[in-house]
């Protein structure tokens, strides 16, 4: 049922047997928690300490500008979606072309591309410190790829009682883990003598809270939750809320407990990072801040136990990711099948993850920094559809103005690196967010040109 068209086939007033306008305390906490544990996968880890260690001092702001766009900006999101039905029904008020294109995009973005070969790179990273020594980190990398993507790809194929039995037993070890480090990382940190004063380092030397926005992208929890919203409010009415204001208000309270957790997960994490940015001052990712920190705290024992649960964590992620793009494109392409998907998701990913995660992340910048001015756009749009579905020109001259900009300023990074744009010229364009002006801008005066001219006609 499209969650927009305040159908529920009552009549007004009444409310249908067994239905309830909100949902008891124990459910509702129920889905604030699956909401999270659809956002947070091994891959989340990665970022927040990285964050802490090159930020150092300034870790605080960094921080503050990454939960803007690692969790609030996903919350915001399953909220515009679920008030459109779907991510297709909001990307269509800019075209369905533009619509099939961009949905395409997300899952692509979001598995192969993206997210499935950074699951395997993941787990490698925190294997490798447990590498005999003089072993080519090359060929180790490429056994271990394929050996993790055959078994994903099976496992993908023929989904079961061991996939469930993953999920569980490495989710609570999951958090266990990080509650663990992070209690050891703040415990030093309270009995050291002085905090540490690390200098910021690129990128956060300049503008802490921006960049710290602008890592939050790498999460890809915008994009992700572009197709958990619909899932979500299907989730509040098998639960017995089924009028509209009562989903919205569930979706909401899901969205904020949802949006706590990650943001103590993410702040402890951070911290980790800060409690390591003397020792660390030269890490590139932040699974090796991580090792390192479980191995200063926990010992051998400590690096071992951080990369098997990475391990069964990374693959448990990886075979949903797989399941559900393979799932997707077999229905956008019905002449391709679910098996034949998986298989090519599979090998390129296993491909791409050979790259190494240092690799994977500067493309994900790029990547990310064109789609997600977009995502945010129409998200932003889609929270005031009631303003901008008076005006249809203002959708697609917002969506298209940010995609002009934001795609050609990661061209431009991407093929010619230090080049000189005319955009260069805009406000905010020194500090990544050069498209925001020129979408609001494109915003303001679509609608009014629009709503002017419906006036004329009447």
């Amino acid at each position: 049922m499209d969650s927009d068209s305040g159908e529920t086939g009552l009549e007004p007033g009444a409310r249908a047997e067994g239905a309830r306008a909100s949902l008891p305390l124990r459910q509702a906490v129920f889905v604030g928690v699956t909401l999270f544990s659809m956002f947070f996968g091994a891959g989340n880890l990665i970022l927040p300490p990285l964050l802490g260690v090159q930020a150092g001092r300034d870790s605080l702001p960094a921080i503050l500008g990454f939960f803007v766009a690692g969790v609030g900006l996903p919350v915001l999101g399953i909220v515009a979606v679920a008030l459109s039905g779907t991510l297709r029904e909001l990307a269509s008020r800019v075209h369905p072309v533009f619509a099939r294109l961009f949905v395409a995009l997300v899952y692509l973005a979001i598995g192969p591309c993206l997210a499935i070969p950074r699951t395997a790179s993941t787990a490698f990273e925190m294997l490798a410190p447990l590498l005999p020594e003089g072993i080519s980190l090359g060929v180790a990398r490429l056994v271990f790829s394929v050996g993790f993507f055959v078994v994903a790809y099976l496992l993908a194929m023929h989904p079961g009682r061991l996939t469930r039995l993953l999920g569980r037993v490495t989710g609570p070890a999951l958090i266990l883990l990080i509650v663990g480090v992070v209690m050891a990382a703040v415990a030093s940190l309270a009995g050291a003598p002085a905090l540490p004063d690390a200098a910021p380092v690129a990128p956060y030397d300049d503008a802490p809270v921006v960049q710290g926005f602008l890592t939050g992208y790498q999460t890809m929890d915008l994009l992700a939750s572009l197709t958990f919203g619909l899932v979500i409010a299907s989730n509040v009415r098998s639960l017995g809320v089924s009028e509209k204001s009562g989903v919205m208000r569930e979706i909401c309270r899901a969205g904020v407990m949802a949006g706590v957790l990650m943001i103590a997960v993410y702040g402890g994490l951070c911290a980790v990072g800060f409690e390591q940015s003397v020792a660390l001052a030269g890490a590139t990712n932040g699974a090796e801040v991580i090792t390192a920190s479980a191995t200063a705290h926990f010992g051998t024992a400590g690096t071992v136990l951080v990369a098997a649960i990475f391990l069964l964590a990374c693959l448990n992620v990886c075979i949903g990711l797989i399941s559900c793009c393979g799932t997707y494109f077999s229905e956008e392409i019905p002449r391709v099948s679910y098996g034949a998907c998986a298989v090519a998701f599979s090998v390129f990913s296993c491909a791409v993850s050979n790259l190494g995660l240092d690799a994977i992340l500067d493309f994900s910048a790029l990547l990310l920094g064109a789609m997600y001015p977009i995502a945010i756009v129409l998200v932003v749009m889609g929270m005031l559809r009631r303003l901008f579905d008076g005006a249809p020109a203002a959708w697609r001259w917002t969506v298209g103005v940010t995609a002009v900009v934001s795609v050609a300023e990661v061209l431009r990074d991407a093929l010619a690196p230090g080049a000189s744009l005319p955009l260069d010229a805009l406000p905010l364009a020194g500090v990544g967010l050069g498209w925001v002006v020129p979408a609001l801008l494109a915003a303001v005066l679509s609608t009014g040109v629009s709503r002017a001219l419906s006036r004329s006609v009447r």
